[in-house]
């Protein structure tokens, strides 16, 4: 029997947007008077999102009342929310798609029709996570002069050689040919080396830019290395209904979302519904600072929401979040992102919807509140929600948004009040709690060096660093004896010598992530390297620079304001588009740096413009990792160390050897506000659509199947057909007690999902490894885990494999565990294998917040492979244990109070439960250890869904059962 038309409930509430339009829309204003007028703006885009889906089957109209009773109901009930669309990257999103390629098997298997396997709503994948850099600071001569100035005698500016003609736009010689209009597309050939899908053009002619050729070789070299995956992905957008693929070269999710993928309201057959959207990253919430309901989910959850089922949460409480004031010139959006951060996550917003309002929201920016919006994954809020006002209308305007479009968005959004104003005559919404933020008490500051929540005030950054030195190895410190913290070690590179120290800078990286699609820091960056190139300072060689934007968006205004080759002058030159030093894909550090840092046991450093700088991310031997914005990125390099003091201390001397201070070059508001408004324009977002829509070559031309069902390759390395669905039955089999299971790992607080399945490059030595060249594979042709995310051979190898890693049975960071049946010290996944050849099952014993971090369902499926049972921890984060369960292991959690410790457990005993035939969410369960001790835990399940998908063994094992 078909379900019920979706909406049919509240039919009543349906109206014409005005007398003359043909569109309709669901005025949920008028569901339970006053009520709705109180309601957060969040809450009534998951209101309206139920009354439009309300069938009676998976949304009820007892969960449309529930949201309407927010005040009352909110922490109390589970709530169900349809997203309007789905969007994944690469990383994270090849396993979800082999895993629909997988289910068409299993349900072809069972008996069912595969072809009813696609995604039931709009499914976008970018292609932005493969990106990793193997050229950059390339030998470039005769370059043309973006900037106006002489800088051509400098070098390494630009690989074509550009003769400019006549009269150069507004003294950009960048521009090819004249401004003779009469000259556009004459001596095409010259360009025959432009890159494919980055739109530099000049903005006032729209003729193309030249582009560093670091960004054409890392190209060549990504979609030769990724070949197969790129296929799949083609076969995906050819097989799949409602998929579309954005290509590599394009830019990084989060950022085409803003650019190009996102509604503000979509109009589907004539009806209007607020744009919303999960996704398989934690950092989808940055789409809320321009009004649209979004945050990440594990990619199994995704999966659910492409094949038609909504997604549960626990009806939010939402914190109010008051913003007051104006910030100081000196302080950049990345500032006010890292200080509401700290605070956000000292007042504890863990689980709840933060949503902003006050008169210091006018004065942000769209990309200044998608900024702040990206990092709430950091201070653990669900998402961070602004709603649509009239600076997102103008945003939206030169964006490309017709004016018939942003009218109607706006009489729709303002009938359902979801449109805010400052003068908002009916008040502000109520909310569970609210917390006031001063701008002007937020100051200058980066974070680090471990934690993206540590934040250090640029003023305190030297005698901060030296008590890291010489605090015990922790969240910060790292223990370095007093007489060693003086050490200098020199050492020769390109023909001079330098000395490293602690505190050196060895990498600066402002990288391809949410932080650089605000033009306002950007910009800032360019005009600083500008001002200190002009100055005649410079960046010492043997450092890591990179400059990998989100989008070709970023290159065409560096280039059309003039600051590009500066950056290029100080090492900053453009690698490709997409995660590269974020996710452990920076280049080697040279040999020179390597063996200094190892001789004198040196805390060197690394700053960059991104999210996350776990220890260890960035690369194994840099320990201290700073998140700063990308100005002070270029500061720090300029510096050479994070070991100084910029109110007292100069980065260094001009040519007459006059000091230079940081607040010589800083460039005020005024100035970068101005270079804003002239070069960040509307041509650039267009230009952009037309490069998404049109492909490249090398997309277009790539071959791919176009079979109902994937042809297989036995022999790939990067595609296999996963084993989830291999013990597949119709019917679920009754729940299996946990007997004398065996301890894997035992593992501390703050474990993150880059511990658990590491993203960044294979070691040689590792498991992973050891599977490739079996295969007849070198190193250089390893890739990277993330790349390889549709392998689960290689995944499985990877689980655990984070070389910072602290497991309490060996008692140093190692990607190691001990088989306790034999007593050897081993690789996990080979401790693992053995255990399974053996026929124990294991446990995961953990401290808090087990799988922070980032959305990552390997940090769950990799375990599930190992043999992992469960994990018994003392608290989890929210995204990884609905991970844990939708993969079918058991998330257990100590009593309140207790923990391995308190329990007097070593690990090394075995533990058996037994699950009862009926499981209630937050049941508590007994287990019992080989040494005759008996303890209490909670089995961490919310809600009666949660409890029926692991019973199914999962969410992948209850939809394919739904197809069969």
């Amino acid at each position: 029997m078909d379900a019920p038309k979706a909406g049919y409930a509240f039919e009543y509430l349906i109206e014409t947007l005005n007398d003359s339009s043909h569109k309709k829309f669901f005025d949920v204003s008028k569901l339970g008077g006053t009520k709705y007028d109180v309601l957060p703006y969040s809450i009534r885009v998951l209101l309206e999102a139920a009354v439009r889906n309300c069938d009676g089957f998976l949304m009820k109209k007892e969960d449309v009342m529930n949201i309407l009773d927010w005040k009352t109901k909110q922490s109390n009930v589970e709530v169900p929310f349809f997203p309007a669309r789905v969007l994944l990257q690469d990383f994270t999103g090849i396993p979800a798609m082999v895993d629909f390629a997988a289910m068409r098997e299993a349900v072809k298997t069972l008996g069912g029709d595969p072809k009813k396997v696609h995604p039931a709503c709009p499914t976008d994948l970018t292609v932005d996570h493969s990106l990793q850099i193997d050229f950059s600071k390339c030998a470039i001569q005769n370059a043309p002069n973006p900037g106006g100035g002489d800088l051509q005698k400098a070098g390494k500016l630009s690989p074509l050689k550009v003769q400019p003609k006549k009269l150069p736009c507004r003294g950009q010689t960048t521009c090819r040919g004249s401004c003779d209009s009469g000259e556009l597309g004459r001596n095409s050939g010259t360009f025959s080396s432009q890159i494919e899908n980055t739109p530099i053009l000049c903005p006032f002619h729209l003729q193309p830019v030249p582009e560093p050729e670091t960004v054409l070789k890392n190209q060549e070299v990504e979609f030769g290395r990724n070949r197969e995956r790129l296929q799949f992905f083609k076969w995906s957008s050819r097989v799949f209904k409602n998929v579309a693929v954005i290509p590599p070269g394009t830019g990084m999710a989060h950022q085409v979302n803003l650019e190009y993928l996102s509604r503000v309201v979509f109009e589907e057959k004539d009806l209007l519904f607020p744009d919303s959207v999960v996704g398989t990253d934690s950092h989808i919430t940055m789409v809320n600072g321009l009004g649209i309901l979004g945050w990440g989910v594990g990619g199994i959850e995704t999966e659910a929401v492409m094949l038609g089922l909504p997604v549960s949460l626990t009806l939010p409480e939402v914190v109010g979040c008051e913003l007051t004031g104006s910030s100081n010139p000196f302080v950049t959006s990345i500032d006010v992102v890292l200080g509401i951060t700290k605070h956000l996550r000292q007042v504890g917003v863990a689980g709840k919807f933060v949503e902003f309002f006050g008169s210091g929201v006018s004065q942000l920016s769209i990309v200044d509140r998608t900024t702040i919006a990206n990092m709430c994954p950091e201070y653990g809020a669900i998402l961070s929600f602004f709603p649509v006002d009239n600076v997102t209308l103008k945003h939206l305007e030169h964006t490309g948004f017709s004016k018939a479009k942003l009218e109607s968005m706006e009489t729709y959004l303002k009938a359902v009040k979801l449109f805010r104003n400052d003068q908002n005559s009916s008040g502000e919404p109520e909310y569970s709690q609210v917390i006031q933020i001063n701008l002007n008490s937020i100051v200058p500051s980066v974070s680090g060096p471990k934690r993206p929540q540590d934040r250090v005030a640029v003023t305190d950054m030297k005698s901060d660093f030296q008590a890291c030195l010489n605090e015990k190895v922790g969240f910060k410190g790292f223990q370095i004896a007093a007489e060693k913290q003086k050490d200098i070690v020199s050492i020769h590179y390109e023909g001079s010598e330098y000395k490293l120290s602690h505190g050196s800078v060895v990498i600066a990286a402002v990288i391809s992530c949410t932080n650089n699609c605000n033009p306002s820091v950007m910009l800032a960056a360019g005009l600083l390297a500008k001002k200190a190139v002009e100055a005649g300072l410079r960046v010492k060689p043997y450092i890591r620079t990179s400059l990998s934007p989100g989008s070709g968006m970023v290159t065409h205004y560096l280039s059309s304001s003039g600051v590009l080759p500066y950056l290029s002058k100080l090492g900053f030159e453009i690698v490709g588009y997409g995660c590269s030093t974020c996710v452990g894909n920076t280049a080697p550090l040279s040999d020179a740096v390597l063996n200094a840092v190892k001789q004198g046991d040196l805390v060197t450093c690394g700053i960059l413009s991104g999210n996350k700088n776990f220890e260890g991310r960035l690369c194994d031997c840099v320990r201290a990792n700073y998140l700063a914005s990308p100005p002070l990125v270029v500061a720090y390099a300029i510096a050479g160390t994070v070991n100084i003091d910029f109110q007292t201390e100069p980065l260094g001397t001009d040519p007459t050897g006059k000091n230079i201070y940081l607040h010589d070059i800083w460039p005020s508001r005024e100035e970068v506000h101005r270079v804003e408004e002239e070069h960040v324009i509307l041509s650039m977002f267009k230009a952009l659509k037309d490069k998404i829509e049109m492909g490249n070559k090398r997309w277009n031309s790539l071959e791919a199947p176009d079979s109902v069902l994937f042809p297989w390759d036995l022999k790939s390395t990067y595609i296999r057909c996963p084993s989830f669905f291999d013990k597949l039955t119709k019917e679920p089999v009754a729940l299996q007690a946990i007997e004398n299971a065996h301890v894997l790992l035992y593992l501390g607080d703050s474990v993150t999902t880059d511990h658990i399945s590491p993203a960044g490059s294979i070691a040689r030595n590792s498991a992973a490894a050891k599977y490739l060249t079996n295969r007849g594979l070198t190193p250089r042709e390893f890739n990277s885990y993330g790349a390889r995310r549709g392998n689960d051979a290689v995944m499985t190898r990877g689980t655990f494999a984070n070389i910072k890693l602290f497991n309490k049975f060996i008692g140093k960071p190692a990607p190691k565990t001990i088989h306790f049946p034999s007593g050897q010290t081993l690789d996990v996944f080979e401790a693992a294998e053995l255990y399974q050849k053996e026929g124990i099952p294991l446990i995961i014993l953990a401290g808090k917040k087990y799988g922070s971090g980032n959305s990552r369902d390997w940090a769950a499926k990799g375990p599930y492979l190992l043999g992992v049972k469960a994990v018994l921890a003392e608290s989890y984060e929210k995204i990884h244990k609905d991970h844990l369960i939708g993969i079918g292991i058991a998330p257990l959690q100590f009593l309140p109070g207790e923990n391995a410790d308190s329990l007097g457990l070593s690990g090394r005993e075995t533990f058996s439960l037994t699950f009862p035939e009926e499981l209630s969410p937050g049941i508590t369960l007994n287990i019992q250890t080989s040494t005759g001790k008996v303890f209490s835990v909670i089995a961490s399940f919310e809600d009666d869904v949660e409890i029926t998908l692991y019973k199914h063994g999962g969410l992948l094992n209850f939809v394919a059962r739904k197809f069969s």
